[in-house]
């Protein structure tokens, strides 16, 4: 069974995606140090104990969407990198695969974390394996140039938005991946890069009824609407569809619109397609802290945006989760959801005075015709 798994970490994003093919994919890490009385998760210790399990020591795919402290904290002490000595031990996870955009290759000044990671995907890139670059092509000529290597020997491992990622179908592994970004658009006959620092994802599994997965990372309503019309203008509306839409920026009102709005925050028009775009019982899911019922806090997550999701899961006989609240505020688990030839399920918890167990209960199935 393929299965979906977002950890309850704070505003941070880690979900891990388990193929029924027997691959791992891990999309992004924050592995913030834990306090005592923290209700989150030590997500490190979490993720070893899940590969001991299954009597592993690898990922098949680790892609980080962007730079950012809270997508790539800790991944300097937690993976195993390939080019240099000190990253390397035993207790280390190590990656076969390792995705970025371009914008994380290129990037001068990252935060410690970002720059071992770029040290990593160069040195891949320059042995010519185990990595993807999301990006044009021409957008590397000069880093490639300047490195000594020519950028037709490495072709292979550059996707731009718009295509398919390579080693992934859903006749085979079980899951395809089309890029939405980075993208580019053509103006006055030239192209331009827009949203270069965060990767877009449009999975779709397939079941006997299909289950598409909308991976946004931190992107804001202009970036959404943009992509809203250029997949209209491909005529490619079915790679926006969704049952599970992973809600950018733990909530944040800037993912819907520039105006927050006093009770709800209303969507931008490509936004608002965007959202009516799920099927009947889909699911929106945030990666965050619990939401408030107040102003009091400015960063995200925001009560405003918060309703805006839930008025439009109901429309569709949908669910809205937050990761620190699932099942409890006082004691999130991880929120698994289960997908098989019926669709998608959230794979319940009840609490008990002695702790948790899973039930054989579901959440109505994602995946049905509308």
């Amino acid at each position: 069974m393929n299965k979906i798994t977002f950890y309850p970490i704070g505003n941070a994003d880690c979900c891990m995606v388990d193929l029924d093919c027997g691959k791992k994919l891990l999309f992004d890490f924050a592995n913030y140090d834990v306090e005592e009385d923290s209700p989150k998760i030590n997500l490190g210790e979490t993720l070893k104990k899940n590969l001991e399990e299954e009597k592993r020591k690898d990922f098949d795919v680790v892609a980080f969407t962007h730079a950012d402290e809270d997508h790539v904290y800790g991944a300097s002490g937690f993976f195993y990198f390939e080019h240099a000595q000190k990253y390397q031990n035993d207790h280390r996870a190590k990656i076969k695969e390792l995705w970025i955009p371009a914008a994380m290759l290129i990037e001068e000044n990252p935060i410690e974390d970002a720059r071992v990671i770029r040290a990593e995907a160069r040195y891949r890139l320059k042995e010519g394996k185990g990595v993807r670059i999301f990006s044009r092509p021409e957008r590397l000529e000069k880093w490639f140039k300047s490195e000594g290597i020519s950028s037709k020997d490495r072709l292979h491992l550059i996707t731009h938005a718009g295509e398919i990622v390579p080693g992934f179908s859903k006749y085979k592994e079980g899951i395809e991946f089309f890029v939405h970004s980075p993208f580019s658009i053509e103006s006055d006959g030239n192209e331009i890069d827009r949203n270069e620092a965060s990767l877009i994802l449009h999975g779709t599994f397939n079941n006997q009824k299909e289950t598409k997965f909308l991976m946004i990372g931190d992107t804001d309503s202009d970036i959404l609407e943009k992509i809203v019309e250029i997949t209209k203008s491909k005529k490619n509306n079915h790679r926006l569809e969704w049952d599970i839409y992973d809600i950018p920026h733990h909530c944040s009102y800037l993912a819907l619109s520039n105006d927050k709005g006093e009770d709800i925050t209303e969507p931008v028009e490509g936004v608002r397609w965007l959202l009516e775009n799920g099927k009947n019982y889909g699911m929106f899911i945030s990666s965050s802290k619990v939401i408030p019922d107040n102003d009091d806090d400015k960063e995200p997550p925001h009560r405003q945006a918060a309703k805006c999701y839930q008025e439009y899961a109901e429309k569709i006989k949908g669910e809205f989760k937050v990761t620190m609240e699932h099942p409890s505020t006082k004691n999130p688990e991880p929120l698994i959801i289960e997908i098989d030839d019926s669709g998608a399920k959230i794979k319940r918890v009840s609490v008990t005075n002695t702790g948790y167990f899973f039930t054989s209960q579901r959440s109505p199935r994602a995946g049905y015709m509308k």
